[in-house]
């Protein structure tokens, strides 16, 4: 894409964030609005500002045939990001309540043909069968009733199952032994920052996920954002397997 296009799109992406997420009269009116005027221009904005998603992605042992679960994966992107290996996956369901996105989503699966995407809510919907993988990138901000969310994600899980999580987050004020203390700051700018666009950073997100998934490895680091160097917004990687 040349520079003046670019940089047009980029315009297009940050006029919808700067009005903020919408009123409507449900989750998935919401979400369609707020994002329709940018899914076209979304995957590659989101890729300098969605931090740690290739690694989370590479850090995934996948077993043969492998069934994966990309709860709240909006344009499905995150398979490409499994690069070779995703020859290997037989099903990846992209489940979603954002309309805009998951047509994105349904143009990708005519080059992924094992790729489905489905418009439901991702504390409801049930795969047929236990999975070996769910994701949740950068989603679990987006849902208010996040607690039920990963439990959801474990429920369809099949034993010794992967739990994938990567997302925006803060810490608590004293958060669990061996994880980062965020300053004062950060704990107040980035939920103010990000509530204006629906995107809510909750403390007790990484502490449940420890909990819920004793089995695990994390990862806590920053990112920057784009047009303000300045910035570096936290971030963490989560690994959990089902007992």
């Amino acid at each position: 894409m040349r520079r003046l296009e670019a940089l047009r799109a980029d315009f297009t992406v940050l006029r919808a964030m700067t009005r903020g997420m919408p009123a409507g009269a449900s989750a998935a009116a919401r979400l369609s609005a707020f994002y329709a005027p940018q899914a076209e221009h979304y995957d590659r904005f989101r890729e300098r500002l969605l931090h740690g998603r290739q690694q989370l992605i590479d850090a995934i042992a996948l077993p043969r045939d492998a069934h994966v679960v990309d709860l709240g994966g909006g344009t499905g992107r995150n398979l490409e990001h499994f690069g070779a290996r995703a020859a290997g996956i037989a099903r990846y369901e992209v489940v979603d309540l954002c309309a805009p996105l998951l047509e994105r989503a349904r143009a990708r699966a005519a080059r992924h043909p094992q790729l489905r995407a489905v418009e439901a809510d991702a504390t409801q919907w049930r795969p047929d069968r236990p999975v070996d993988v769910v994701i949740l990138s950068y989603a679990l901000t987006m849902m208010p009733d996040w607690r039920a969310a990963i439990g959801s994600a474990i429920a369809m899980l099949a034993s010794g199952g992967t739990l994938a999580v990567v997302d925006f987050y803060v810490s608590a004020g004293r958060p669990l032994a061996g994880c980062v203390r965020h300053g004062w700051t950060t704990r107040r700018f980035w939920p103010a920052w990000f509530g204006h666009d629906g995107v809510r950073l909750d403390p007790e997100h990484l502490p449940t996920l420890c909990s819920a998934l004793p089995d695990h490895v994390r990862v806590e680091s920053r990112g920057a954002v784009p047009y303000l160097p300045l910035l570096r917004v936290p971030y963490y990687r989560f690994l959990g397997t089902k007992p």
